[in-house]
């Protein structure tokens, strides 16, 4: 009963120390202002590029189509239909009165477009023009076959109805590419989450047990408190901390979500959680806890190591160059999650809460693959909390220099 009082005393010093800290406050801050920027871009775009004028172009169509449904002016273009004096446009491109001039023509029976500026187009002014005359060329090869409004409406609103049949009677079926689609975008979210409060915790965890040791109160704290109870209580408080600062961005997100843009993220949201499984939510949410207590219990031996608080960082640098790499490899597999690497990192324990989740959302895979991934992390787990706590004991008190290995060395030396 001793042990758990001083344990939750620990725990909530801890906890109450740094929820309140500066460094704490600034961070959360930031990711939600980094959260905030994604979500409402498009006005702050707007709010700096709101006094460009329109784009003016004038659209000269020298076919017998009719084109002008195609060019609908919006806040970036505005399109100035039917006109014909290309001399008289010309001029005022020059003059800086007109943006551009597009001209129709038909060669051949296909459609030919003849963009003039003076001053080049912006980028994705650009791209938006050549992706309406590309419409404009389907449209006019339609209206070339004498077809019915009714005929050509079908030929261009025609869609391929797509089903996928498994000739493998032993398995589940695939998923669709709405559920590898969704599955896909919530991994990166987990991998993102993963990585942000790795970077951020592990050096928190590290950094306070370096403090402790280096100042010396580590010696007079461990005189009434057992060095697995300090271990432990670290541990918990760092976890209970990220926990508390990963519940309020889901928070601020949801609220967002929720009222901002008419509830078009909420919607969209909705949508993609309604493609998954109550087991990839599972399966997400472990990997994603697993993953940062496993960092956690790293970096509470790391800061077990330090002789002070300086050193952190060179003790920190291989499992944040892992993290790193690990989140370098999850971005790869945006294009094809099946490739080797992807699997192979998806069983590393230290990169597996980034990948598996993507493996499993995003690819079709048997219940077996993340179950093994699961049980590898655990057993990883399992394995450096029982070492990191033994080990722990005899580091917390020892005081040398050197790298990562030499430090480990110098322990296992004086305490064997």
């Amino acid at each position: 009963m001793a042990t758990l009082s001083k344990f939750n005393l620990l725990m909530k010093q801890l906890y109450t120390s740094k929820i309140k800290s500066k460094s704490f406050v600034v961070m959360t801050c930031i990711y939600i202002l980094g959260m905030s920027v994604a979500v409402f871009w498009s006005d702050i775009k707007e709010l700096f590029t709101g006094d460009d004028q329109a784009q003016q172009i004038a659209i000269v169509n020298e076919t017998t189509a009719d084109l002008s449904g195609l060019f609908v002016s919006n806040g970036d273009m505005e399109f100035i239909q039917n006109e014909s004096n290309i001399t008289e446009l010309e001029k005022k491109v020059k003059d800086e009165k007109l943006d551009a001039i597009v001209k129709i023509t038909d060669q051949d029976g296909q459609l030919h477009a003849e963009i003039a500026t003076f001053t080049p187009l912006k980028l994705n002014d650009q791209g938006a023009i050549n992706s309406i005359l590309q419409l404009a060329g389907q449209n006019y090869a339609v209206q070339q076959l004498s077809l019915t409004p009714d005929q050509a409406a079908q030929i261009m609103d025609a869609k391929t109805i797509i089903t996928d049949k498994n000739l493998n009677t032993e398995s589940t079926g695939g998923k669709s590419e709405e559920e590898k689609q969704s599955g896909q975008f919530v991994s990166y979210a987990v991998g993102i989450l993963i990585y942000f409060f790795i970077s951020t915790f592990l050096s928190m965890i590290t950094t306070e047990i370096a403090t402790e040791k280096g100042s010396r109160a580590m010696e007079m704290l461990l005189v009434s408190v057992k060095p697995a109870t300090h271990f432990k209580a670290k541990i918990a408080g760092v976890l209970l901390l990220a926990l508390t600062q990963m519940s309020m961005i889901i928070v601020v997100f949801l609220i967002y979500a929720k009222f901002a843009k008419n509830g078009v993220i909420w919607d969209m949201a909705a949508s993609i959680v309604s493609e998954l499984s109550i087991g990839y939510v599972i399966y997400a949410v472990l990997f994603l806890l697993l993953t940062i207590i496993l960092y956690l219990i790293v970096g509470a031996l790391f800061g077990s190591l330090v002789s002070k608080v300086e050193e952190a960082g060179q003790v920190l640098m291989p499992a944040m160059m892992i993290t790193l790499i690990g989140f370098y490899v999850m971005l790869s597999g945006m294009g094809n999650p099946d490739t080797l690497i992807i699997k192979i990192f998806s069983y590393i324990p230290f990169t597996s809460g980034m990948i598996m989740p993507m493996r499993i959302g995003a690819t079709d895979i048997g219940v077996m693959v993340p179950l093994l991934s699961l049980g590898i992390l655990i057993a990883t787990i399992i394995v450096a909390y029982l070492f990191s706590i033994s080990f722990y004991k005899r580091s917390v008190l020892t005081y040398s220099s050197g790298g990562v290995i030499k430090k480990i060395k110098t322990v296992l030396k004086v305490t064997t």
